[in-house]
Order: structure tokens, then sequence, then C-alpha cells
């Protein structure tokens, strides 16, 4: 039986003065499901996520939530009550602590010229627990390293609370630790809560290990959209990166692995069009 979708692309198309970054494409987030999207830079895929958070206006084409046709309707706090996105690019606030942080996550829950917010005080503290953070919640942000500050970002997007979240490379920057515990983290919002996820990823391993589903762009447009094993093959990851790329499965845990050749000799592939 197919997953519900919770949030969706229909042919969209975003171009940047002349050059076009997504060329007509249409992609489904579905509930308790990881989407992960791959690609060379370049590819298109941190700005179909942009436009599906409503961070850049399609030039054509339309995000559609089940019950709105297009997202374009919405006030963005209606929309941030049910679409979070942790961006890849984010300031840094000096004076800021990690608890404020976080804590502004909140804001499209905020109700009144006071604010309230009944489930804001538990909602971040779930937060700072989820990603590892409570003992540094009252660090100003300025004092963390990459790593720290990555988890406190996120943190702000699991304050969120919201149906579908969207996540601009959420382990980059973060050790091996971390990394690890995020996507687990990320797993674990799908599977326990339902969470429509969509993420952008450039280890394909790791999206071959934490999605349910994967979209590969090249050139603002999708070449392959399936499960790990349908989408990431030799074929089109080799066409892709325009270098020769072997898939198999790892002989202790069976996970696909991606692999490439030696760079020294190798030929280059065609790119796709």
């Amino acid at each position: 039986m197919p997953a519900e979708w919770a949030l969706r692309a229909e042919d969209v198309e975003v171009r940047f003065g002349d050059a076009t970054a997504v060329d007509g494409v249409s992609a489904s987030l579905e509930r308790g499901r990881v989407t992960a999207l791959v690609g060379p830079n370049g590819s298109g895929k941190s700005t179909l996520l942009r436009a599906m958070s409503r961070l850049v206006v399609p030039r054509a084409g339309a995000v559609a939530l089940p019950d709105v046709p297009d997202v374009a309707v919405l006030r963005g706090r209606d929309l941030a009550r049910r679409v979070g996105l942790l961006a890849q690019q984010r300031p840094t606030p000096a004076g800021v602590t990690v608890r404020d942080l976080v804590g502004y996550g909140r804001h499209p829950h905020r109700r009144g010229w006071r604010g309230t917010d009944a489930g804001g005080a538990t909602a971040v503290a779930r937060a700072l627990s989820l990603t590892g953070l409570e003992e540094l919640a009252e660090q100003a942000l300025e004092t963390l390293s990459g790593g720290q500050l990555q988890r406190a970002w996120l943190a702000s997007a699991l304050a969120q609370e919201t149906d579908v979240l969207l996540l601009d490379e959420p382990i980059n920057h973060l050790d091996l630790r971390y990394q690890v515990e995020v996507l687990d983290l990320v797993r674990s919002l799908a599977d326990e809560h339902g969470v429509a996820v969509g993420v952008v990823l450039h280890d394909l391993d790791h999206a071959a290990e934490v999605a349910d589903r994967v979209v590969v762009l090249s050139r603002g447009r999708v070449v392959a959209d399936g499960t790990p094993e349908e989408a990431l093959t030799e074929d089109v990851l080799s066409a892709v990166y325009e270098i020769d790329v072997r898939v198999g499965r790892d002989p202790v845990d069976g996970a696909l692995r991606v692999r490439t050749r030696p760079v020294r000799g190798c030929a280059r592939r065609p790119a796709l069009v």
C-alpha cells in the first residue's frame, strides 16, 4: 500500500537569472518515510529543498500539502507550523544561548501579544535531549564548536514539531559519533513519530542506509527515483558523477555500499542529459 504523501513538488522550476537550478521537478515526501536527495554539487538538490519550504519562490509549478494545492497562499506562520527546515547557511547570533536558539523554533506556535506557548518548554526540553545538548543549554552560541552549533540548529528545527522536516546536509561538520546519532534520530522521527523527512546528503552510503527512498538529481532534473537499490545503481551514479562507480553489499552487514575506482587512469563517464 503506497504511503500517504505529506508534501509534494509538482513540476517545480527555479531560476536564478538566466540559470535554471531546478528544471520541472516533481517529487513527494511521504509520512513516516525518509527521502534522501542526492547528486553532485550544483545538481539542484538544496534548491529543490528550499523551494519545498518556500524559502525560494518557484518560477513555475507548485508545492502542495494534502489540503493546500499551493503553499504560496499560506501565511508564513501557518506554513511553519507544518513544514520545518534546517537550512545549510545560517547566522550565529551573538549573545544567544543554545536554549534561546532552540526556543526560536517555537515561534510559529506562540499566540497573542505575550507570545504564550503552552507546549513550548516541553518541546524545547525534548529537542535538547534528542540532540544531546542538555549540558550546553545555557552556553552562548559563539563558544560552540561547528558540530555543536549544527546540533543546536537541528534542535531548533525539532522544537518546531512539524509533520514535515526538511534537512539540508544535517551531518555536515559532525564527527562520526554525531553523524550516526543524527541519522538514527532522522530514522526515529519517521518510524516512531510519522514525520515526513526530506534530507539532502552527499554521502551515498549514508543515503542508502537512512532513506526509504532516494531521489538522484543532475543538472536540475530527476534522473532516478526509487528505493536505494533502484536509484543508486552503477549506471546512474557513474553517469551523474562522471566517474566509474561500483555498488555492492557490505560483506559484514549486507548494507548497500557505493565505491569508486581509483581516479588515476579512470576514464570520465558521459554526463546524463
